[in-house]
Order: structure tokens, then C-alpha cells, then sequence
């Protein structure tokens, strides 16, 4: 067990702060799955190779994963922007990480045969992706 104060040990616990760029996309109207398979494509490239393989990847999520992993390299110039000794070098970065959580699901009622109803479930992630250097 921990020593110290509750609040002591939080207050370590929460003074460690990831520095590496990133960005979240929260909402997306795509199923955690279907994300998933994109997601899984392009984990640990870098990025580069991961823009060639989602302009060319015909499922609708990777058009989504695009914008998103866009905003990570465009955030990782801008944090670097201020001091260029350390601006990487874009062909320098990999995905560190890229996961998809589970969001809110929105249920529709669809109405079927002999006055039953059908639940219909559109379901949304939350994305993420992280940037690292080489």
C-alpha cells in the first residue's frame, strides 16, 4: 500500500504529464469496431505511411482517422513552434498510440411487421491518436 495522504497521492499520481503531441476526435459517428480496423492499420508507422494507407483505404472511418491524425501533426508543429532547436521533423514521427473508446449510443426505433418495434443502435467512439518521435 501507498505511504502518505490520499490527496498526497494523488497529486504524484497526477503530476505526471504526457508532453507527446495528440489529438482527440470525441463523437465520431462511427462504431468502436469499425474504427478499430482502420486504427489497427496503421499503429506504430509513421506518418507518412499512415496518411498514403488512409487516402487509400476505402472504409469511411479511415477519411475521419485522416482529418484526426492531421490535427496531431499539425498540433505537433505548433508545440514545437515556439522553440525550432526541437520542431521534429514531420518524416520523424510514429503513432505512438491510436485507440478508439466507446461513446453514447443514439437508439432509433424502427417500426417491422405486426406492429413490433425494432431497436436500432448508432453507435459512436471516442478516437484518439498519439505522436511520438523516432
Amino acid at each position: 500500500m501507498a505511504k502518505g495522504h490520499r490527496s498526497q497521492i494523488k497529486r504524484e499520481r497526477n503530476a505526471v504529464v504526457d508532453v507527446r503531441p495528440k489529438a482527440k476526435l470525441s463523437y465520431a459517428r462511427v462504431s468502436v469496431q469499425k474504427a478499430c480496423f482502420v486504427l489497427d492499420a496503421i499503429r506504430g508507422k509513421d506518418v507518412t505511411t499512415a496518411l498514403a494507407i488512409l487516402s487509400y483505404n476505402p472504409r469511411y472511418a479511415s477519411s475521419i482517422i485522416k482529418k484526426l491524425l492531421q490535427s496531431a501533426i499539425a498540433n505537433a508543429e505548433y508545440k514545437y513552434g515556439q522553440d525550432p532547436t526541437k520542431y521534429p521533423n514531420p518524416e520523424n514521427l510514429i503513432i505512438a498510440e491510436c485507440f478508439a473508446n466507446k461513446g453514447p449510443t443514439m437508439k432509433r426505433i424502427q417500426p417491422r411487421a405486426q406492429g413490433r418495434a425494432y431497436r436500432i443502435e448508432k453507435r459512436m467512439s471516442h478516437i484518439t491518436v498519439v505522436l511520438d518521435e523516432k
